[in-house]
């Protein structure tokens, strides 16, 4: 299984042409544009809802046709932070509002929903709270809208932190593979690809005729996005225009913000899995689609494999040579390489690329653990709760959010105990040539394991740490 979605990559790998996407849209004139709605969807967001606010208040576009809505859902002290942002924005004379809601019904999709309601603009931009779109943001993507047929333009993530640990250098580059190798090869291609939640623009008429935001999944914009394609809308990707961001910076946040990603896709396959497959679209959008929303199942086989690897151990091959080397190209080199490629494209030095390559496989072989339970939730029925992943901002020691640790921290380690004594097994049979994949998957179980105990251990001191309501 593992070498069927390796094969994938590599086909995307193949498909790659990261030339054709280098070009940054040209700005366009303020005449003729349509009118624009930010939405900005908030819950508890204290240490970075006035940086998000002030980056929306501060993009180009003309006062008239510009509106800003705060979609705020939150109990604790972001509420008066988001209502001095506000005043402020007013004040300079934008439409600024926010937006309110009695209960936190539907989660996002909820709050989009609602603002949807009373929202002004043809066109909808939506930026998460730890974005910060550059001034010029809607004016390099709005011009794709002239087009009738295109209902969403999407943009890359960058990541602001990228540098602050081998955690977040790991994490940047899994993203990249998604949002430079996927993203723009999927768009080339003319299959389907998603909005990715933030950092892009819908056209209202797309999001309305899609059904709206529906919440019975865990990523609406997921489900929204092959709903809005399946509709016949076109979607357009623009992978130089580039919204930072910050990726997780401890991994209990990092597990959070998987475990809906993995969850929600999985939920998402079963709501319209069925419906894509039955539909009139050509046979490769089918294809893609279904490696897209099941690429999740890739996590239950690293488990799996990661169970039976230290067993095998110094056994007698019973499969030929050649078959071996199938598998070690689909399994191993393809993801290697795919991750590589990505961040080569995005100006990664080789000893930077090394480092994060290595880096990202070693985290996804890590996170089987926590991801193979959310592949099962997904499976499940219920919506389960929209855990948002906690911003640090610029907050430090008792200011900042805290992701709460899910399932048993450092449960990895068992596994790294488990690859420990496959490796003395391996050694006393002098299968030398498993150690490479033994030693791997024993860094991985202890770099995750390791990260993920100190972190709860860290975060049960109140004084250091407050917990996201």
């Amino acid at each position: 299984m593992l070498g069927v979605y390796g094969l994938h990559r590599l086909v995307l790998l193949v498909k790659f042409r990261w030339s054709g996407a280098e070009s940054t849209p040209a700005r366009v004139s303020d005449q003729g544009l349509p009118r624009v709605t930010v939405q900005l969807p908030v819950y508890n967001e204290r240490t970075v809802a006035a940086r998000l606010i002030r980056a929306a208040g501060a993009l180009e576009y003309p006062l008239d046709l510009l509106e800003i809505q705060v979609l705020d859902d939150s109990t604790d002290e972001t509420r008066p932070i988001v209502d001095e942002e506000v005043a402020s924005l007013r004040a300079k004379g934008l439409d600024a509002v926010v937006v309110r809601r009695s209960d936190r019904r539907g989660f996002k999709a909820g709050a989009l929903d609602h603002g949807m309601k009373t929202a002004k603009g043809e066109l909808i931009a939506i930026f998460d709270a730890d974005f910060e779109p550059a001034t010029d943001f809607l004016l390099q993507l709005v011009d794709q809208f002239r087009d009738p047929k295109v209902g969403m333009v999407q943009a890359r993530w960058g990541h602001s932190n990228r540098e602050e640990s081998l955690l977040t250098r790991a994490e940047s580059a899994l993203l990249d593979g998604h949002f430079v190798i996927e993203h723009t090869v999927r768009h080339q291609s003319g299959v389907f690809f998603n909005f990715n939640g933030t950092a892009g623009i819908w056209r209202r008429a797309a999001v309305e005729s899609a059904g709206g935001w529906e919440h019975d999944t865990l990523t609406e914009d997921l489900d929204l996005s092959y709903r809005a394609q399946l509709r016949g809308w076109r979607f357009v990707y623009l992978p130089m225009v580039v919204a930072p961001a910050e990726v997780p910076p401890d991994i209990a946040a990092f597990k959070s913000q998987q475990h809906r990603w993995a969850k929600g896709s999985v939920q998402v396959f079963r709501k319209l899995g069925w419906r894509i497959l039955t539909s009139d679209e050509p046979l490769k959008v089918k294809l893609e689609a279904m490696a897209h929303l099941t690429g999740n199942v890739g996590y239950p086989a690293v488990l799996l494999l990661a169970l039976l690897l230290p067993l095998a151990a110094g056994l007698k091959p019973v499969f030929p040579a050649w078959l071996n080397v199938v598998l070690f190209v689909s399994c191993t080199l393809a993801v290697i390489a795919f991750y590589n490629r990505s961040q080569s494209a995005v100006g990664r030095t080789l000893p930077q690329r090394i480092v994060d390559t290595f880096a990202a496989l070693a985290l996804g072989i890590g996170m089987c653990v926590s991801q193979t339970r959310a592949v099962i939730e997904g499976l499940l029925p219920g919506t389960g709760v929209f855990v948002r992943t906690p911003k640090r901002g610029d907050a430090r020691g008792a200011k900042r959010y805290v992701a709460a640790a899910r399932g048993l921290p450092g449960v990895e380690l068992l596994l790294a105990g488990w690859f420990t004594w496959g490796i003395s097994v391996a050694i006393q049979r002098e299968a030398w040539t498993t150690l490479p994949f033994l030693a791997l998957f024993l860094v991985s179980f202890a770099w995750v394991g390791t990260l993920s105990l100190m972190g709860a251990v860290r975060n049960l001191w109140p004084a250091r740490a407050a917990v996201a309501g």
